[in-house]
């Protein structure tokens, strides 16, 4: 008897249902989430000899379970949470939310959807997701704190710094003010103690952005075959996408990473426009690679752009058009990888 064991996770416990392909619920438990979590849930689950764990958000806060249970041997689902709320919402008696109900759910998902993605183990995907994140949280913090320092600079001083600010332009700047008030005395303190900040953030970018390259580097990938694809956006690319098999074409890639446009038909009249879906992060990386094509003269990208533009398509269609493009050629080196293997690179 074949059985699944839906898992709804918390930060503080997890629901675990088990139920058979009546979808009928054989057992539950409820665990917390502590070292011993794992031994626990396996233990409980010892006399369903054929299981196989469905998560609700593996790669969520589900991670850290279903990576445990993988390592233990364990085969292992990810469901999505809108697919185990959908069914929640239209089960008969178990529309209530609650956690039983929601691994109940999860179970049921994970017999009824036959295309949902099995648990890996961590790989070099993972690590260039971490690492990929981290960069850009560090930049989006740089960000934040320049803004305030223009904020006070230009509060302090008519003008401020109309450019982008580095620290050298800052300290040469603060170098010709002389407080005059308690008030402008605070605001120039401040403004010291944000270089500070932005000195430190700077070298952790520099550190970030040399990790990154090592990554990439040890992972072995062609993706960096493509033009103005660079370490940082191969380990955002890479990272974001995981296992490029549970893609099952091009066209699925396209769609999960937002350069396939989406159809607004009605009425028999036929439209498609832009896409707002998809991983957001993976597009942003492929409309930066785009754009580094498009600047430099004699690239593939380039000449496509221009033979588009030519065509009557705008600017911005014929960019759209290269995101494509540049999303086809990325899931093709990206098979290539796949195809190589560990080592194989």
């Amino acid at each position: 008897m074949n059985v699944v064991i839906g898992i709804d996770p918390h930060k503080a416990s997890h629901t675990a249902v088990a139920i058979d392909e009546s979808e009928d619920e054989l057992s539950s438990v409820k665990v917390r989430a502590t070292h011993r979590q794992v031994d626990q849930l396996v233990s409980w689950a010892e006399p369903f000899e054929k299981r196989t764990w469905a998560i609700e958000s593996a790669g969520g806060l589900g991670y850290l379970l279903a990576q445990q249970l993988v390592a233990r041997g364990e085969a292992v689902l990810d469901v999505p949470a809108t697919l185990a709320s959908r069914i929640r919402v239209l089960a008969t008696g178990r529309s209530n939310k609650n956690d039983p109900n929601d691994a109940h759910s999860v179970a049921i998902a994970a017999f009824r959807a036959p295309n949902l993605r099995s648990v890996e183990p961590a790989n070099h995907c993972e690590v260039l997701r971490l690492l990929a994140k981290r960069n850009v949280d560090l930049g989006s913090h740089r960000t934040r704190v320049v803004c305030r320092l223009h904020a006070l600079l230009a509060e302090l001083a008519p003008g401020g710094i109309a450019k982008e600010m580095y620290v050298s332009d800052a300290e040469a700047l603060l170098a010709k003010v002389r407080p005059a008030s308690p008030a402008q005395q605070m605001r120039f303190d401040l403004i010291l103690e944000l270089l500070d900040d932005v000195r430190r953030l700077d070298d952790q970018i520099k550190t970030s952005h040399r990790r990154i390259r090592l990554a990439v580097k040890a992972s072995g990938t062609s993706v960096t075959d493509v033009y103005g694809v660079g370490p940082i956006h191969a380990a955002m690319v890479i990272g974001y996408s995981g296992d490029i098999l549970r893609f099952a074409n091009r066209d699925a890639y396209a769609s999960y990473n937002g350069t396939a446009p989406v159809e607004r038909s009605s009425g028999g009249r036929i439209v498609h426009r832009l896409s707002l879906r998809g991983n957001r992060k993976v597009n942003h990386a492929l409309h930066m690679i785009a754009v580094t094509q498009i600047r430099n003269p004699n690239t593939e990208g380039r000449i496509y752009f221009e033979r588009k533009v030519s065509e009557g398509k705008t600017k911005k269609e014929a960019l759209r058009s290269l995101k494509r493009q540049i999303s086809n050629a990325v899931y093709r080196q990206l098979l290539i990888d796949t195809e190589r293997g560990p080592g194989g690179h």
